[in-house]
């Protein structure tokens, strides 16, 4: 299970992320960014970030602890922005923390250069869970005392979106164009193939065992165990499909 704990006091909004994010304190002494989820995207957004993050975690990619953050709204009565306190009213209950890291700097790819086999790990991660959001534009990685750190994974398994469609698109090519570590992803051909090894069965249904029932619960399937039967089924033929979604493997 993820660790759990309970939001003491909201500190700022982060209205640089377009789910508007917020720094929380909590009653373990830690500080976390919190995913709510009565934001926007909804609980599929809190899922992929479990998923997303803590497979990335167990493939011994950097990722931030990641936590189940329990809110009360009564914490959104200091907050002078109605917007926010709407949004924690309808956010009571389990959220997604992640640990906040203080002083963190954004990524930069000119003045951050990344260790080959690093970058390949991680494209070749992102392209099995289809990160959208891992471009130039918006990297969404932070150096935090010299290190790189992958964070915000809501946007991954968008297949979710439409379980409908999801088995025509489990064997999906990964768009790598503008991947913001694709410079210096020079070990993919090695470093790909060895991750996609990786993807047991096992692996996988040990993350996805993470995700609150509450979270599943609430769309798409009567229950949270067929849920993630629905999971595990995708992400298995997927990983299974490597030659299909990894940048480069079937040259």
């Amino acid at each position: 299970m993820l660790p759990e704990v309970n939001a003491t006091r909201y500190v700022t909004p982060l209205r640089e992320g377009g789910s508007l994010p917020g720094i929380v304190e909590a009653d373990n002494h830690g500080t976390y960014v919190v995913k709510f989820r009565g934001a926007g995207q909804g609980p599929k957004a809190l899922v992929a970030e479990v998923i997303s993050g803590e497979l990335a975690r167990r493939l011994d990619l950097p990722v931030p602890e990641l936590a189940v953050t329990h809110l009360d709204p009564i914490v959104a009565r200091a907050e002078p922005d109605e917007e926010v306190q709407e949004l924690i009213r309808a956010s009571a209950g389990a959220n997604l923390g992640m640990d906040y890291l203080p002083g963190a700097l954004g990524y930069d790819p000119v003045a951050h250069p990344v260790e080959a086999d690093l970058a390949s790990r991680t494209l070749a991660f992102d392209a099995f869970v289809e990160n959208v959001d891992r471009s130039w534009r918006n990297p969404n990685l932070l150096i935090w005392h010299g290190d790189l750190w992958l964070i915000d994974h809501g946007a991954t398994l968008y297949f979710h979106h439409n379980w409908p469609r999801a088995g025509n698109v489990a064997q999906r090519a990964y768009k790598w164009d503008d991947h913001v570590l694709r410079p210096y992803a020079t070990n993919l051909a090695t470093a790909g193939p060895a991750l996609a090894a990786e993807l047991t069965p096992g692996l996988l249904e040990e993350v996805i065992a993470l995700v609150p029932d509450e979270w599943l619960a609430e769309f798409d399937f009567p229950s949270a165990e067929q849920a993630r039967a629905a999971y595990l089924g995708h992400l298995r033929t997927r990983a299974a499909a490597w030659p299909a979604w990894l940048p480069g493997a079937a040259a």
